[in-house]
C-alpha cells in the first residue's frame, strides 16, 4: 500500500479494509465521470469540447431523429462558423453546402428510396433558399450560367419535344379566324339548336360541322375551341365582376364565396359545412393556365397581377392539404412552366414549405387539414377514427416532385416517397387499397375501397408519376399495374345490359354504385395502356372505352343530358341515380376528361360528338345570366340551380373541352401530364436536363 510507505504514518492507523477501499474507488470514479460529463454534455460546453476534439473532426448530423428544432440547429452552426471566420459562401452554394451537412453523397434512385422511406415520420430539415434572395437574382442563377443542380427554365424548354401551345402557338393562322377570336365577346346562340352566331354571321350550323366536316388542315378547325373560349370568358368575366378575390362565384346572388373547398372536403361531399378557410382567390389560381393556353392575355394578366399583389399565403385558417396542393400548388406550378414568370415560382415554393408540417406524424402520412399560418395540422372530423384519406395523401406526388425540382431541395420528394414506402410495406386486402389509413399507426382503419371519391386520384397519380418521370419510376409502374390487376379482379363488373362499371368494395361486399368522380378512370386506363404487358395493351384500351361509354350513358339517360353525382346498377336500373341525394350535377369534369384522353388516343369522332352534347347541355341548363351554376336534379328539365360556379369548372371542365376540340399538339401528352385539377405539369427528362447542363457549362467555359 502507498500509505504504508509514507513517513510518520502508522501502517495500522492508515490501513483500509477491503470494503473501505471499494467505497473510496467508487467515489473517485464518480467524480471523474461527473467532470468529464460536464465537459461533453452541458449545453454551453461547445468551447470546452474543442480542447479535446480535433479541429478537423465534423460532428454528425442525424436526419430523422430528434425534434425539428434540433435538426435546424445543426444547419445553423456551420453557417455561423463561416461568418465568424469571414467566409461568405458564393451565390448558389449555400443550399448545396447545407444539403451536404445533413445527408450523405448522392445515392442511386433505388438506394435513395430505400433510405428515405421508413415507417416513421421524418422530422426532416427544410433546406430553403435564402429568403433575402431577390427574384431577379433567382432568375439570373437559373438561366445565366446556372449550375447543373440548379433549375434552369431555358434548359427545361429545350427538353420539351414540342412547343407547349402547338405548331401555331395557340393562335389561328388566317386573318378571318383571328378576327373571329377578337370578336368572341359577341358570340351568342343562333336561331336553331346547335347554331351559334358571331357578329351577325352564322358560325356553326350544327355539331356535325364542328367535329366532322372541319378538316384538321383547315383554318376553320378553330371554330369549336373558340366557342369553349367564349364560355371561359363568360365565366371569368362574371367571376371578376361579382366575386373578384373570393374563392368562387355565386352566379344567382352575384356575390363571392370563400370557404367551400377549404372548410369542407368538397370532392367527397361529406365534410362539415360552412367553415372558413384562410386562402383566397381559388378561381384565379385555377384559371391561370386555362386563360393562358386560350390566349386570353388581358384576363391572364389581371390574374397574374392579383397573385403578385393580393395572394396572402400567411393567413390563418384551416385549409385542406389536398385541395391546396392540387389547386394552388398545381396551378402555380403550371403557370410557371407555361410562362417562365418567376413570380409563380417564388409563390409556389413559399407555399410548398408551409405544407410540410402536415407530415409531422408518427408515420409520415400527412393529416388532411393544416393551418398555413401556425403550421398545426389535424385530421378531418368526419374521417373514421382520425384517419387520413387515400385520395388526399396519395395525390401529392406529382406536385411535390416538381417542388423538389424547382427548389433543388429533396425534402418534398422524400415526403411522398415515404408515403409510397409505407404503402408498399403494409398488407393490402386482396391487393386493394382501402380509403382510410391511420397516420399514427400506419394501419388501415376501414376496408372500404372506391375508385371514386376517397380513393380516385391515388390511382391516377401512380400511372402519371411513372409517365412524368419519363418512364423511369419503376416503383410507381409496378404499384399501378398491381392495383389495376386487383381492381379488375374485384371491382370491375358487367351489368345485365352490357355496361362495364367500377363497383365499390366494403369489406368484401360489393356496392354496385359508380360515382361521377370514378369516370376519370376511362382516361386513366387509356393512358396506361401502352406501358403494361404488351399482350394487354388492347385489353386496357377496350376497358377504357367501355368505362367511358358507361359514363356517357349516365349522361344520355338523364333529362338534361348531364350526369348525376352517382349512379347505380341494382334495383332494375342501370347507369341512373336511384337516390335523391345522388341526382345533382356540380359542373364536374371527369366524364369530359375521359372524352379528351380517348380522343387523343383513338381519334374516334364519337368522343368529340359526346363532348359537344355536353357543351349543349351546359349551355342550356347550367348557364345563367351571371355565370354557370350546378343543378340539383339532372332528371328534370325544369332545373333548380345550386348557385355555385365551381373553381374546377374553369380549371378542368372548360380546359378539357377546349383540348378535346383542339389539335393534339396543344399541350401534347408526350411532354405533359395533367394533375387531378387539370393543371399541366411537364415530364421530367433527367438525362436531357443533365446533357443540357453539361452543354451550358462547356459553352460558358
Amino acid at each position: 500500500m502507498v500509505f504504508r510507505k509514507l513517513p510518520g504514518v502508522s501502517a495500522s492507523g492508515m490501513g483500509l479494509r477491503l470494503s473501505q477501499k471499494f467505497v473510496f474507488l467508487l467515489f473517485l470514479s464518480g467524480l471523474v465521470t461527473l467532470c468529464f460529463g460536464a465537459l461533453f454534455f452541458l449545453p454551453d460546453s461547445v468551447r470546452l469540447k474543442r480542447i479535446f476534439l480535433s479541429k478537423t473532426e465534423t460532428q454528425p448530423v442525424t436526419v430523422g431523429s430528434g425534434s425539428e428544432n434540433d435538426a435546424r440547429e445543426h444547419l445553423k452552426r456551420p453557417r455561423e462558423q463561416q461568418q465568424q471566420q469571414g467566409m461568405t459562401p458564393a451565390k448558389g452554394e449555400t443550399s448545396t453546402r447545407l444539403k451536404s451537412l445533413s445527408r450523405k453523397p448522392p445515392l442511386s434512385r433505388e438506394a435513395a428510396e430505400e433510405r428515405l422511406a421508413g415507417g416513421r415520420a421524418q422530422e426532416d430539415l427544410t433546406l430553403t433558399r435564402s429568403k433575402t434572395e431577390s427574384a431577379s437574382e433567382r432568375s439570373t442563377s437559373s438561366d445565366r450560367g446556372a449550375s447543373s443542380d440548379t433549375f434552369s427554365y431555358d434548359r427545361f424548354k429545350r427538353c420539351l419535344l414540342k412547343p407547349p401551345l402547338g405548331r401555331d402557338g395557340g393562335k389561328p393562322g388566317d386573318p378571318k379566324t383571328t378576327e373571329r377570336r377578337e370578336k368572341v365577346k359577341e358570340v351568342r346562340r343562333g336561331p336553331g339548336r346547335g347554331s351559334w352566331v358571331v357578329s351577325g354571321e352564322m358560325w356553326v350550323e350544327s355539331p356535325v360541322e364542328c367535329f366532322f366536316a372541319v378538316s384538321a388542315e383547315s383554318s376553320d378547325r378553330y371554330v369549336c375551341p373558340l366557342f369553349m373560349l367564349q364560355m371561359m370568358k363568360f365565366a371569368w368575366d362574371n367571376y371578376k365582376r361579382y366575386a373578384w378575390g373570393k374563392n368562387e362565384l355565386r352566379p344567382l346572388t352575384r356575390n363571392g364565396h370563400i370557404g367551400n373547398m377549404f372548410g369542407e372536403c368538397l370532392r367527397f361531399a361529406q365534410g362539415p359545412k360552412g367553415q372558413k378557410g384562410g386562402l383566397r382567390g381559388a378561381s384565379i389560381i385555377d384559371s391561370l393556365d386555362t386563360l393562358y393556353i386560350m390566349g386570353l392575355m388581358e384576363e391572364y394578366n389581371d390574374a397574374k397581377e392579383w397573385v403578385q399583389t393580393s395572394l396572402d399565403l400567411n393567413s390563418n385558417g384551416e385549409a385542406s392539404l389536398f385541395e391546396v396542393n392540387i389547386r394552388y400548388v398545381g396551378g402555380l406550378l403550371s403557370a410557371y412552366y407555361l410562362t417562365g414568370e418567376e413570380l409563380f415560382k417564388n409563390k409556389v415554393l413559399e407555399l410548398g414549405e408551409k405544407l410540410l408540417p402536415a407530415f409531422n406524424t408518427p408515420t409520415g402520412i400527412p393529416r388532411g387539414v393544416i393551418n398555413l399560418g401556425s403550421g398545426t395540422s389535424w385530421s378531418w372530423g368526419w374521417a373514421s377514427a382520425g384517419s387520413s384519406i387515400l385520395a388526399e395523401f396519395g395525390t401529392l406526388h406529382l406536385e411535390f416532385v416538381h417542388l423538389s425540382e424547382l427548389s433543388n431541395n429533396p425534402i418534398y420528394t422524400e415526403k411522398v416517397m415515404n408515403i409510397r414506402k409505407l404503402l408498399n410495406k403494409i398488407e393490402k386486402p386482396h391487393g386493394l387499397y382501402p380509403n382510410f389509413l391511420s397516420p399514427v399507426s400506419g394501419n388501415w382503419v376501414q376496408h372500404h375501397v372506391s375508385i371514386g371519391g376517397l380513393g380516385d386520384s391515388f390511382y391516377e397519380y401512380l400511372i402519371k408519376s411513372f409517365l412524368m418521370s419519363d418512364k423511369t419510376d419503376e416503383d410507381a409502374k409496378k404499384m399501378y399495374y398491381s392495383a389495376m390487376e386487383a381492381i379488375e379482379a374485384n371491382l370491375v363488373q358487367k351489368s345485365p345490359g352490357g355496361l362495364t362499371y367500377m363497383a365499390e368494395w366494403r369489406g368484401g361486399i360489393l356496392d354496385h354504385k359508380m360515382g361521377h368522380l370514378a369516370c376519370f378512370s376511362g382516361g386513366m386506363i387509356g393512358i396506361g395502356a401502352d406501358d403494361g404487358a404488351p399482350e394487354k395493351r388492347q385489353h386496357f384500351l377496350d376497358l377504357a372505352a367501355e368505362i367511358t361509354h358507361t359514363c356517357h350513358e349516365s349522361y344520355t339517360r338523364s333529362a338534361t343530358k348531364l350526369g348525376p353525382e352517382a349512379f347505380r346498377f341494382d334495383g332494375g336500373g342501370e347507369a341512373t341515380a336511384t337516390r335523391l341525394s345522388d341526382r345533382y350535377y356540380i359542373l364536374r369534369p371527369e366524364v369530359i376528361e375521359s372524352y379528351m384522353y380517348m380522343w387523343r388516343l383513338t381519334h374516334d369522332p364519337k368522343y368529340r360528338e359526346w363532348g359537344w352534347e355536353a357543351v349543349e347541355a351546359l349551355e342550356r341548363h347550367c348557364r345563367v345570366e351571371s355565370g354557370f351554376s350546378g343543378i340539383r336534379d339532372v332528371y328534370t328539365v325544369t332545373v333548380s340551380h345550386d348557385n355555385m360556379q365551381q373553381s374546377f369548372f374553369l380549371s378542368e371542365t372548360l380546359k378539357y373541352l377546349y383540348l378535346l376540340f383542339s389539335d393534339d399538339d396543344l399541350l401534347p401528352l408526350e411532354d405533359w401530364v395533367f394533375n387531378t385539377e387539370a393543371h399541366p405539369l411537364p415530364i421530367i427528362r433527367k438525362s436531357c436536363l443533365r446533357d443540357e447542363a453539361t452543354q451550358d457549362k462547356t459553352v460558358s467555359e
